[in-house]
């Protein structure tokens, strides 16, 4: 696959300047733009990344159409949330795994926001069921977690206290104790702008690799 710039820093401003004029004129006076500068940019790059994806895994999507696939709407969901600005001021696109039912399965994620940009896999806020299933999974195979964890940092959300049924002096009960189990790398928006970003992309992805073939074992999807 030939180096190709898919981002520019265009993007990067446009976001900036949505932020401070976040709201439904002026988005409507560069809508143009944003379809120019970041919507079309973001699908070529979703559909260029596929044949990487298949090389991961042949279970995940790379869906480049412009509504329902992997780039995120733009427009905010505002209907419960006290916070009423229309839209979101970050790119993100999820190659999430064709048997997953919901944002919170298996996923391979990019964001990129002004002066946050990074990488992300795993399996963000999983139901309570999904999550007993990944906890469960750690205490079987101890080996094979002990592996993902040589190698990656987790983040996100963890319990206080131990859950119920699962042994508070277990080797692993920190991560046991987990509510999220998912891995990011950073990216500097010169990088993402770069001509080598998409196999940067790529090589995040397969450091993360072990993390998502773990939890989606644990789901019971193919991988």
């Amino acid at each position: 696959m030939p180096d190709t710039a898919y981002f520019c820093s265009g993007l990067f401003e446009y976001l900036r300047q949505l932020k401070r004029h976040n709201n439904r004129e002026w988005f409507a006076k560069n809508k143009q733009r944003y379809e120019e500068t970041v919507r079309d940019p973001a699908l070529m790059f979703i559909g260029s990344f596929g044949p990487l994806l298949g090389e991961l895994s042949p279970h995940f999507i790379a869906d480049p159409r412009p509504a329902r696939g992997s780039l995120f709407r733009i427009y905010r969901d505002t209907r419960f949330s006290p916070d009423k600005r229309p839209f979101k001021t970050h790119v993100g696109i999820h190659f999430s795994h064709a048997g997953g039912k919901d944002a919170h399965a298996p996923v391979f994620y990019l964001h990129l926001e002004p002066d946050n940009c990074f990488a992300a896999a795993g399996v963000w806020h999983p139901d309570s069921s999904a999550l007993t299933k990944i906890r469960l999974a750690i205490v079987a195979e101890p080996k094979q977690w002990a592996k993902v964890r040589r190698k990656l940092e987790l983040e996100g959300d963890s319990l206080k206290r131990p859950p119920r049924g699962f042994d508070p002096n277990h080797q692993f009960i920190e991560d046991i104790k987990r509510k999220d189990f998912i891995a990011s790398v950073e990216f500097t928006e010169a990088r993402v702008c770069g001509l080598k970003f998409m196999k940067e992309f790529a090589a995040a992805c397969r450091t993360m690799l072990p993390l998502v073939e773990f939890t989606t074992k644990a789901l019971g999807l193919k991988i």
